[in-house]
């Protein structure tokens, strides 16, 4: 005889994956990779250990969570399927992206202390990567590719170097200067100047006739 097994147990409670979360993040920037372990996430969390291992199987695995709900970025697939996506042109929505992303003051501390744990603990940075920095990477490559058909960039630009260099140097802003301004319209004009550098290091010799779409959101 055959039976149907039933799921037995209270359901997920939200609130306590976003207070679990919460403390994560909270003790990861405090006092690093070694000092968020399960026992005090669970107890700044006010949940029991048991609580945090049901939800996560290791503390990689809800520190790299927390880390990405943490970001501000408006995830990428709304920002280039909105219903004014084509109107907007697709340079302006790649700079809409970045300044949310790097322009988070809140994100610098978690930043430094993710690249600073990848010395004892790489794995952290190569999951975090994996998962989610290269998927943005190669929707960014997607957009300098419709840009660069637009005219935007120099016909022969290496646009692996491009997103290098805009992503380098705001990471060198955030975490080396951190006293910069980091305020959205700082952090655009500041990228617009990367992006301005890039096109006559990357072949257009012309760039500086570009014309100024500082005030309208543009690159």
């Amino acid at each position: 005889m055959t039976s149907t097994r039933r799921t037995r147990g209270r359901p997920r409670d939200p609130e306590a994956d976003d207070a679990i979360m919460k403390a994560a993040l909270e003790l990861f920037v405090e006092r690093g990779l070694e000092g968020a372990n399960v026992e005090q996430i669970a107890k700044r969390a006010g949940v029991a250990k048991v609580t945090v291992y049901r939800r996560w199987s290791s503390k990689e695995e809800l520190l790299i969570q927390a880390i990405e709900r943490a970001r501000t970025l408006v995830p990428e697939a709304d920002i280039w399927a909105t219903t004014d996506a084509a109107a907007q042109p697709v340079d302006e929505r790649l700079m809409d992206s970045w300044v949310h992303t790097l322009g988070d003051t809140r994100f610098r501390a978690i930043l430094a202390q993710l690249i600073g744990s990848s010395v004892t603990q790489p794995s952290l940075l190569a999951t975090y990567r994996e998962q989610y920095i290269q998927p943005r990477r190669r929707l960014i490559h997607t957009a300098l590719e419709r840009a660069r058909r637009d005219g935007l960039l120099a016909d022969d630009a290496d646009l692996d170097t491009v997103i290098d260099m805009v992503v380098g140097a705001a990471m060198y802003r955030m975490l080396i200067d951190p006293d910069a301004p980091a305020d959205p319209d700082a952090t655009r004009q500041y990228l617009e100047a990367v992006l301005h550098q890039a096109d006559r290091l990357l072949g257009r010799p012309d760039a500086q006739h570009r014309p100024d779409t500082s005030t309208s959101g543009g690159t």
